[in-house]
């Protein structure tokens, strides 16, 4: 066992942007933890595709959305990491995980505004203060936000603003946790083809081509894509690079 590897957490990571981003870090010699909230069947999947990479790996289920549930979620994750790598610390957390409630403005229901409060700002506040003691020193936190912090995306009122509010916490991050050298930045995604909003862009061609005729490099992201951007970030050419959004998108709505 490579105990001098970096280890990165991925929430979310059993498919779409999570799991194209755990196996390229896997490419680039990084170790993963992965958490699920449920399809148990794919994170075990993306565990043994990293193994095949010759990395190790280890998957564990998580809701973002349940702050109460966070500290028991810390004492697995430092069970897992003293069982499987002999230490007790992260070198790079990538806030992921989320989900898609598209509802028309007059439309917002509480329950889905809470829901999405929850998983995509509250879950990623209180979840990174609980790992703050797990961090290594000089570690590196990614959060992602979404291309609709910029422009307008139509039923999204809600998922915008959230993601507008973890924008806004990751420059309060990068500041506070600056002197540790830790790095925080925001990778924000345009339309990219996941399962998420039920696959509407990944299964539907005129939705793929109403984003291409917007986007100057003529298409919509798949994760991959992403995920390359992320991974580059992470590399040590970037340790001067915090409190940043960066905007993956293709270069939409310029």
């Amino acid at each position: 066992m490579n105990t001098t590897s970096r280890i990165a957490l991925i929430t979310g990571a059993n498919r779409g942007i999570g799991r194209a981003t755990a196996l390229e870090l896997a490419r680039n010699g990084i170790d993963i933890v992965l958490t699920y909230n449920s399809h148990r069947e794919e994170a075990d999947a993306v565990v043994r595709s990293i193994t095949e990479l010759g990395r190790s790996a280890v998957a564990l289920q998580l809701d973002v959305g349940k702050v109460a549930s966070f500290g028991a979620f810390v004492e697995a994750l430092d069970d897992a990491l003293r069982r499987t790598w002999k230490r007790s610390t992260l070198d790079i957390l990538i806030n992921n995980a989320g989900l898609q409630i598209a509802q028309p403005l007059t439309e917002v229901t509480e329950e889905a505004f809470d829901r999405l409060v929850d998983v995509h700002f509250k879950g990623v506040f209180f979840l990174t203060q609980k790992l703050l003691p797990l961090l290594s020193d000089m570690a590196s936190i990614v959060n992602i936000s979404t291309g609709g912090t910029r422009f307008y995306n139509p039923d999204r009122a809600v998922y915008g603003a959230v993601k507008g509010a973890v924008e806004v916490m990751t420059r309060y991050l990068a500041h506070d946790l600056g002197r540790r050298g830790i790095t925080v930045n925001a990778i924000a995604p345009g339309a990219v083809a996941t399962d998420f909003s039920g696959g509407l862009l990944r299964d539907t061609e005129h939705v793929q081509q109403h984003i291409a005729s917007m986007t100057p490099l003529g298409r919509h992201a798949v994760a991959d894509d992403i995920a390359g951007a992320i991974v580059a970030l992470l590399g040590s050419g970037n340790r001067f690079v915090t409190g940043q959004r960066i905007e993956v998108s293709g270069g939409i709505h310029l």
